[in-house]
């Protein structure tokens, strides 16, 4: 399923076919980092949570990047890969200290990942010190100073935002909103409530403001469900992943407001939907990716996931996997025009068309540096003997 991007700065377009053949051809010449990896050899760091809360999220992450390399020859732009991996934890503590020695010691030529926002906040003062691309793979607060960041992901509060106009129509009443108590948790949950008060609706919270749960250490749900009984809620809209969104569904399916329809971003992406079990079933989730979309690109990703692994694509692995493809062809066209270095690989990312990706057609935007792209809702279905998110419709086109 792909969409028209009307972007007029960059018309070229490349299908799958012609960028192979481009980086087929791509002359070899000399990478400028001091790196000591060898002139032909091409440093990417990758930073992700392989520890804590969101360790499904960060191994997703690292298994997307890891699958575009084995399926292209551990190559980008025609040159071998040294794909260096660190781990970010539960946040900026261990993220900060693992992007700087990606950066300053092992001084890799781009770096990608970051599960968090509050990790991308902390860590972007040593991408623009050290001036190479960072290209993140995941969710992403807004960012004032763009120049050598792009996001291959999405901006966080657009998930909330591209589902806020339907969950008003189908919901004949109040909403309770109720999310994680960090950046991520703000960025994804004002999305949703500042679109859905624009287009009329009324939040249940008593307060009319979203209720927050203290992250990571947030367990038990329960107390918070007893309070939006207590409310006239006709529906539930929460952002929640990794262990948080296990442990949200199981209890959510065994409270007293179970009955009530539950509209979410990334409560059941992953590896987190065999864990919820059938208390996961009929959940609603809003996303820029679903594993049944039926397009090339995606057909290709998803066979060439499943012979690895016995889930579903996720959006994480996705978004990693074109991540990969965006150097892939940064790093290419930085060779057609001189030496490979991060500046000219950032330059080149600046300057690329639109990308063929499993999620459908995307380019950057101007503005923000992310994927114009569609959103898609999805509901937990069966799909043979498994549950899975099968897509439901389209629902937006954000970016920018």
């Amino acid at each position: 399923m792909f969409f028209d991007v009307s972007i007029s700065r960059r018309s070229r377009f490349r299908p799958a076919g012609a960028a192979a053949l481009a980086l087929g051809l791509a002359a070899v010449t000399g990478c400028s980092s001091d790196s000591g990896a060898g002139d032909d050899t091409v440093k990417v760091g990758l930073v992700a949570s392989l520890s804590g809360t969101y360790k499904p999220v960060g191994t997703d992450l690292r298994a997307g990047f890891e699958l575009y390399l084995n399926t292209h020859g551990n190559k980008l732009g025609g040159r071998k890969v040294e794909l260096i991996v660190a781990d970010e934890g539960d946040g900026p503590p261990t993220a900060v200290p693992a992007a700087t020695k990606l950066v300053k010691k092992d001084k890799v030529d781009a770096l990608t990942g970051l599960v968090g926002g509050g990790s991308v906040n902390a860590v972007l003062p040593l991408v623009n010190q050290a001036k190479i691309p960072f290209l993140g793979s995941n969710g992403r607060p807004p960012i004032k100073d763009l120049e050598y960041v792009w996001t291959t992901s999405f901006l966080s509060d657009e998930p909330g935002k591209a589902i806020a106009p339907y969950v008003k129509e189908k919901v004949d009443g109040p909403v309770y909103a109720i999310g994680p108590d960090y950046q991520g948790g703000y960025d994804e949950l004002r999305g949703f409530t500042d679109e859905f008060k624009r287009v009329g609706g009324e939040l249940a919270n008593p307060d009319g403001k979203t209720t927050w749960t203290p992250f990571p250490k947030t367990t038990n749900f329960m107390p918070y469900f007893a309070e939006i009984a207590k409310t006239d809620a006709k529906a539930v809209y929460c952002f929640y992943a990794g262990k948080a969104a296990i442990d949200f569904a199981k209890q959510y399916a065994q409270s007293d407001v179970a009955d009530l329809p539950l509209y979410t971003a990334f409560v059941t992406e992953g590896s987190v939907l065999q864990a919820q079990g059938d208390a996961a079933k009929d959940i609603y989730s809003v996303l820029n990716y679903a594993a049944d979309l039926d397009n090339a690109a995606n057909r290709k990703f998803a066979a060439d996931w499943t012979a690895k692994h016995d889930t579903q694509p996720t959006t994480y692995a996705m978004a990693s996997y074109d991540a990969a493809a965006v150097l892939d062809q940064a790093i290419a066209d930085a060779a057609k025009d001189g030496d490979v270095t991060p500046q000219t690989i950032n330059k080149a990312i600046a300057g690329l068309g639109q990308i063929d990706s499993p999620r459908g057609a995307w380019e950057f935007g101007d503005k923000a540096h992310s994927p114009v792209q569609s959103w898609y809702l999805r509901q937990v279905r069966p799909d043979g003997n498994q549950l899975a998110n099968v897509m439901v419709q389209d629902l937006a086109t954000l970016g920018g």
